[in-house]
Order: structure tokens, then C-alpha cells, then sequence
């Protein structure tokens, strides 16, 4: 934990980011920035979600993209579904246009490309304190921000609506694995994890394992930042 003075913005924050020099390098900023005076940190997305569960909600959540135990865009769904409308700020090396635009539609409430100087973080924690949408200059609106949902972000709102264990479930099933290696992998009954992917077929709307895993693959990071003719 990493403490500093309070403001009248916010006063605690959550940054979600496995790279250890960055991650420790940011709690040491945002006491400068954004005078938040209690910053904790987690490696993966599964650590945050335990958090969040055992303690106070922080005031704002500074989230990297690319964690290890997560595909695409479904992490900050399930993250955005965890902290009861705090807002997320996602901070990402990933800064193509079409990446912010569909981190904005899937939930987060701005975007910090990881390479900013302090003064656009500043900025981007001013804009949040003030229930205002940030974004990094320069991004366009059309295909940006303001575009429709794509296939894939259809994909990550359907995959929003699984549980964690679901989620787990899906990852393994993605990893090929059968209902007998994911019940030993989570230490629950085969019967247990048919269950559970009969639940994930009909949340997701699709009449398979196959197709899940399909439709899990749609919301990846490949698929969002997929060239589709645009710049």
C-alpha cells in the first residue's frame, strides 16, 4: 500500500496490472496526480475479484488489458460488474482506437495509453472525480468511442453475464480440456461441470461447447483489433 493526502476527488484506488516496475511505478504516481491517499495493488483478475469481495470498495480501478488469467475484453466486464459503478480507468500499452473505443462500450469510464506523460493522468483522473468520460486526444468518434457494438463486444456482453466459476470453466473448455480434467483442475464433480456448461451454453445463447468456445474467441483481442479496411 503506497499513502499520500487525500483529496476531494478520490481517495482510494485499485491498480490491476501484472508488470511489476509499472504497477509500483503508477502507485507511487497517483498520490502525485490525483492526490489519492491509498493505492493497493493485484497481478491478475482473479486477485482483484477477491479483493473486491473481502474488503471496501476502492474509488476508482486502474485496469491493464493484458493480464495473464484474462481473454480479451470479458475481464473488464466482469471487473465493471464487481465494483458497484465505480468507475475504471483502463491503462493499456494496447492504445489502437478501436481498442478504446470498445474499452469505453464495454464499461470503462476512460483510457490512458501506458506510454502517457503524468499530466494526461492527471487529466484523466480530473475528468473521472467529475463523472466525465476521458479519452486520449486524437481519438476519433467515428469508429471510436461512438461507433456500434461490433460482433466481438456482442461477444464480451454475453460473456459478462457468467459467473466466475462459469468464466474458469469456459477458459479450460478453451484450453480443450474435457469435463473430467476441468473437475479435477477446479476440485469439484463431473456432474458439477456439466451443470455448469449447460448454464454457459444458455447464457451465452449457443448449442454447444463448441460454439462457446467459438463465441469466446470472438471477444479476444485478436478479434477487437482485428484491420477491417480502417485506420
Amino acid at each position: 500500500m503506497v499513502t499520500g493526502p487525500a483529496t476531494a476527488g478520490f481517495s482510494s484506488a485499485l491498480i490491476i496490472d501484472d508488470h511489476p516496475l509499472f504497477c509500483d511505478a503508477l502507485a507511487m504516481t497517483l498520490p502525485a496526480v490525483a492526490g489519492i491517499g491509498r493505492v493497493d495493488t493485484a497481478v491478475t483478475l482473479e486477485a482483484a475479484l477477491t479483493a473486491l469481495s473481502d474488503g471496501p470498495l476502492p474509488d476508482v480501478i486502474v485496469l491493464d488489458l493484458n493480464l495473464p488469467d484474462v481473454s480479451g475484453l470479458d475481464g473488464l466486464v466482469r471487473l465493471r460488474n464487481a465494483v458497484d459503478g465505480r468507475p475504471i480507468l483502463v491503462v493499456s500499452s494496447m492504445a489502437d482506437h478501436r481498442m478504446i473505443g470498445a474499452a469505453i462500450r464495454a464499461g470503462a469510464a476512460g483510457f490512458v495509453p501506458k506510454h502517457s506523460q503524468r499530466d494526461v493522468f492527471r487529466a484523466a483522473f480530473e475528468a473521472l472525480a467529475d463523472g466525465r468520460q476521458f479519452v486520449p486526444d486524437g481519438v476519433p468518434l467515428t469508429g471510436g468511442t461512438d461507433a456500434p457494438a461490433s460482433d466481438q463486444e456482442d461477444a464480451v456482453q454475453r460473456l459478462s453475464l457468467l459467473t466466475r466459476q462459469q468464466a474458469r470453466i469456459l477458459q479450460l473448455l478453451c484450453e480443450g480440456k474435457l469435463n473430467k480434467q476441468i473437475a479435477f483442475d477446479l476440485s469439484i464433480a463431473e456432474t458439477t461441470v456439466k451443470a455448469h456448461v449447460t448454464a454457459i451454453m444458455r447464457k451465452l445463447g449457443v448449442q454447444s461447447r463448441t460454439q462457446a468456445v467459438l463465441l469466446a474467441r470472438e471477444a479476444s483481442f485478436a478479434s477487437v483489433l482485428q484491420d477491417d479496411g480502417g485506420s
